[in-house]
């Protein structure tokens, strides 16, 4: 059944913004302020007494997953029920889906393939290491094995089309983790008929699996259009092709998976390693617009979620493990999401504009101070990730570093453009200076400092004008550490 014009219209899809990308849902920009479930919870009994504290938390979308072998137990006979109880319980708590199809490959592995699938080694081959010995990996050079996971997953975005009216489900990934292991690339009789030894094997296998996926995700999408993408899991420091999930969805690869999986909308990086801002620059590009399906549930999710939005405009950020986050990581998480959720209008009013940026500590040995350019200032950001005393309980001078605790605690902000020299900061453990930008004769002042939220209306309302010790008597912003604030500051320029 062909979809409605007036379907066709509200149909979830990612549309440009100046520079950057914007997801629309129902016609409107949507952030996905998200958490993903672990890989066994989408389950309606398992659920049934989590979703409370998903909602507290300030998601607007689950990230979870729909698997194959549990679609379709017998090949041919679908089973919609796990999907059909997702969407129902998810809609039921104002929550939206980005659904992830566990298919083929999971984590590079084929452990989501049905049992017939499983079974049957001739007909769905497998990889094969450098000694002929055969992998848990469906191997992408069968027509076989893509077809088969092509039919299932046409018909899953056909059942969405037809029992999903609403659109709770507003992406879906194809596959998970794609990628080789523990050898550069398939030793299978077919691979190796198509292997040109003169090749890269990394980009020989990069090109196969794209060529899988495509076959893959254009068949769901004759279906129903709603955005695809593909997901990576990241390369340690020094780790080789074979080391790491090798072939998939990574930066050095991206050309390769752009031409010959051209159905796909984007390529998303799960960052669990503690250089975030590095790895979320390398997929935030004008082709590619940056969502994190997972990241490290740890206290810097938190921040790690404003970087991403003020930085690179994200679609979205998701939490690994959701379902089992706990103190303190939940709170700081709930804190973010609420600034976010305040900030969503002023965040699609600058999306693409170059009037956001990010602010999280510089990774590595070396880190210089974190200076960055906006609307003719430049902001001199410092880090502070612990508690220190207050001037009551015996702090005398700034020379006295001594510490109220030894917890290490998010620091992070995101900053907002919001007049020719007025900001919105938000965050947490992050002081800012402010010179002029370029530098000259002038010198910058605080105009006036409030500390406070938007409403439901998005209207600023103030809790109270910061001066005196708040701003070290007008010589800076700073949002103390161990708690979130939002800040509305003026700057004015004298002489």
């Amino acid at each position: 059944m062909p979809v409605s014009a007036s379907a066709v219209e509200r149909l979830p899809r990612i549309e440009r913004a100046g520079s950057a990308f914007r997801l629309m849902v129902d016609d409107e920009p949507f952030f996905v302020r998200g958490g993903e479930l672990g890989n066994s919870a989408a389950h309606r009994r398992y659920l049934a007494d989590k979703w409370d504290g998903l909602v507290s938390l300030g998601l607007n979308a689950i990230v979870a997953p729909a698997t194959w072998e549990l679609i379709e137990p017998v090949e041919g006979a679908f089973d919609w029920t796990s999907v059909d109880e997702l969407i129902e319980d998810a809609a039921a708590h104002g929550m939206r889906i980005v659904l992830l199809w566990f298919g083929s490959w999971k984590n590079s592995m084929s452990s989501y393939v049905p049992e017939w699938v499983k079974t049957d080694t001739e007909r769905f081959p497998r990889c094969r290491d450098a000694h002929g010995r055969p992998l848990e990996i469906l191997t992408p050079f069968s027509d076989n094995n893509r077809d088969a996971d092509a039919r299932a997953f046409a018909a899953l975005m056909a059942h969405l089309r037809e029992v999903d009216e609403a659109r709770t489900v507003i992406m879906v990934q194809v596959e998970n983790e794609i990628g080789i292991m523990p050898d550069a690339r398939d030793h299978s009789a077919l691979a190796e008929a198509a292997y040109d030894r003169s090749e890269n094997e990394e980009v020989f296998m990069a090109r196969a699996f794209a060529r899988y996926v495509e076959g893959v995700a254009s068949a769901g999408r004759a279906e129903l259009a709603l955005p695809l993408f593909v997901n990576a899991a990241l390369i340690r420091p020094g780790a080789q092709p074979g080391q790491y999930p090798g072939a998939g969805p990574l930066p050095h690869l991206a050309e390769v998976w752009r031409e010959h999986a051209p159905s796909i909308d984007f390529l998303a990086p799960d960052i669990y390693f503690p250089n975030f801002a590095e790895w979320a620059g390398r997929y935030a590009t004008p082709e590619n617009p940056l969502f994190i399906p997972e990241a490290l549930r740890s206290t810097d999710a938190s921040v790690n979620a404003l970087y991403a939005f003020g930085e690179h405009s994200a679609l979205g950020f998701a939490a690994f493990g959701i379902d089992h986050i706990g103190a303190p990581a939940a709170e700081c998480l709930t804190a973010s999401y609420e600034i976010l959720r305040q900030l969503e209008p002023l965040l699609a009013e600058v999306a693409g504009t170059g009037r956001s940026r990010g602010l999280l500590p510089p990774h590595g040995a070396h880190r210089p101070p974190h200076r960055i350019q906006l609307g003719g200032y430049t902001l001199n950001a410092t880090y502070e990730r612990l508690l220190s005393p207050g001037l009551a309980d015996g702090v005398i001078n700034e020379a006295d570093d001594r510490s109220a605790s030894t917890a290490l605690l998010p620091a992070g902000a995101i900053v907002i453009q919001t007049g020719d020299d007025e900001f919105i900061v938000a965050g947490t453990g992050v002081t800012i200076t402010f010179d002029p930008d370029p530098q000259g004769a002038d010198a910058v002042g605080i105009l006036r400092g409030d500390e406070g939220g938007f409403d439901e209306n998005g209207e600023w309302q103030t809790l109270r004008r910061l001066n005196g010790d708040e701003t070290h008597q007008g010589r800076h912003l700073r949002l103390v550490p161990g708690e979130f604030q939002m800040q509305k500051i003026a700057l004015y320029r004298y002489r």
